[in-house]
């Protein structure tokens, strides 16, 4: 897998031993990440990341993503795997307290949600947040994602893939 380049950020799909520095919050020497990297939510993810590889499944350009901006690691973003049966994916992210704020988040998932428009599989996006996180909703909506449901203090996000 190949780095995903975007204006001002690199989104590098993690291998399963960068997962693994991730996840156990242990950089080697030529890892840069901001303060407060990873956060929960990127160990979260990650985790769910090397379940599936150490199962045995190839996620392809479907898998987990470190956000880097100027070489350093501020953030993940990815797939909670590949397109279902319906051809949908459902995407996840997060960034650092200092990241936030400046459109990264929005950035980073503009370039996935494209690299999905191109891949012949997808055919849906989705993402949901909790009711409270409006800065994640203004990402979502900035993407282009609409909101289709509320229920039970969440909000449920679907982005259709136009059939070309």
């Amino acid at each position: 897998m190949t780095d995903l380049h975007t204006d001002r950020l690199r989104l590098h799909p993690f291998t399963v031993e960068e997962g693994r520095r991730v996840v156990d919050v242990t950089p080697a020497a030529d890892d840069s990440w901001a303060e407060d990297f990873p956060m929960q939510d990127d160990r979260d993810g990650v985790k769910g990341f090397l379940g599936a590889a150490e199962a045995g499944h190839d996620a392809g350009p479907f898998g987990c993503y470190r956000i880097d901006r100027d070489g350093t690691a501020i953030g993940t973003i990815g797939f909670y795997g590949p397109p279902d049966e319906e051809g949908q994916v459902m995407f996840g992210y997060g960034l650092v307290p200092g990241a936030r704020g400046a459109g990264y988040a929005t950035e980073a998932l503009a370039g996935l949600v494209e690299m999905c428009r191109t891949h012949e599989a997808v055919r849906a996006m989705v993402a949901d947040t909790e009711a409270s996180n409006v800065a994640s909703q203004r990402v979502l909506d900035k993407t282009g994602f609409a909101l289709v449901k509320e229920e039970g203090g969440m909000y449920y996000y679907r982005l259709e893939v136009a059939e070309g």
